[in-house]
């Protein structure tokens, strides 16, 4: 068989892997040298850009730092949805919440709010498709949603859209329904499913071997940033994902050009599960954070449930 006829014999899709130049293949690192310390200590999140779709964001509020560079809304015209600039802030307290965790960890991100949800946290699944299909042609590094929808009829159009996501590196990081139940896209192997733990350590985060809920982070009892330049204290695993959101953050300012699939695995070298076998105390130490990403003290109510257009 002739070099030619070789080449034109390889399965399709195998060409990455073939022929005498891999330089395609080379990355910055293998796992076995990840620790926090290559991941992100000494990262701000400068230069990356993190969608919240959510409930909006109040551009003044002291948690949010003055890191709001755009504000989009998504409103049912006829029952489609239509994209307009939006200046109503936060109608909610949510979106807020959400952002002031994600500067908490990384606070030179760049924020962009997406608001599909209303004052009483509901909305639409085509308008919380389409913020996302919005964020992603943007071109955000990160987008975090602390939201879902329960649409079978959607289904398929999340599906393809967290693969669109996927493939142009933008990471998707999902909170899982507080609910027992199917809801998307947080089922979706291509999203960072998240949900949460109850240890008060935001840098504090597990994998877990058994999805489809990929890692838990701090989601009990958590101070947020609330509406109306206030806090308060909530429980939900809407406050779990952007946890991770901020340390993907972090990660991909430290590191541009990880895929999706190289900060999955990142987050779990460096995640906190206890090893089979170890002493107590081998896994990572939760306090191996960047200086001065420290979190911020809330008052005493609770958050409502995540919202499920």
């Amino acid at each position: 068989m002739s070099d030619d006829e070789e080449e034109d014999a390889l399965p399709a899709w195998s060409e990455p892997f073939t022929g005498e130049d891999l330089s395609g293949l080379a990355r910055r690192v293998r796992l076995d040298a990840v620790d926090r310390e290559w991941a992100f200590t000494g990262a701000t999140g400068r230069g990356v850009t993190v969608a919240i779709i959510d409930s909006g964001l109040e551009r003044d509020h002291p948690a949010l730092m003055g890191r709001v560079v755009e504000s989009v809304a998504v409103e049912m015209v006829d029952g489609e949805p239509d994209l307009v600039a939006d200046d109503k802030g936060d109608l909610f307290g949510h979106g807020t919440a959400c952002g002031g965790i994600v500067l908490a960890f990384a606070p030179e991100v760049e924020l962009v709010s997406v608001r599909v949800l209303g004052a009483d946290l509901k909305g639409k699944g085509a308008a919380f498709l389409a913020g996302l299909e919005w964020a992603i042609e943007r071109g955000v590094q990160v987008a975090n949603l602390s939201l879902s929808s329960r649409s079978e009829q959607l289904f398929p159009y999340f599906h393809q859209v967290a693969d669109d996501a996927y493939f142009n590196n933008v990471n998707l990081v999902s909170a899982a329904n507080n609910v027992a139940g199917a809801s998307y896209p947080s089922l979706f192997s291509s999203v960072f499913s998240v949900a949460a733990h109850a240890l008060p350590d935001r840098w504090c985060w597990y994998l877990n071997p058994r999805p489809p809920v990929e890692f838990g982070a701090w989601g009990v009892d958590v101070p947020i940033a609330w509406k109306d330049g206030g806090s308060t204290v909530a429980t939900g695993n809407s406050f779990a994902a952007p946890q991770i959101a901020g340390l993907v953050a972090l990660i991909c300012s430290k590191h541009p050009g990880l895929t999706p699939f190289e900060l999955k695995a990142v987050l779990a070298a460096t995640a906190n599960n206890p090893v089979i076998g170890a002493a107590p105390g081998d896994s990572p130490p939760s306090d191996a954070s960047p200086k001065g990403n420290g979190g911020r003290k809330g008052g005493a109510k609770r958050g409502r449930p995540k919202s499920r257009p």
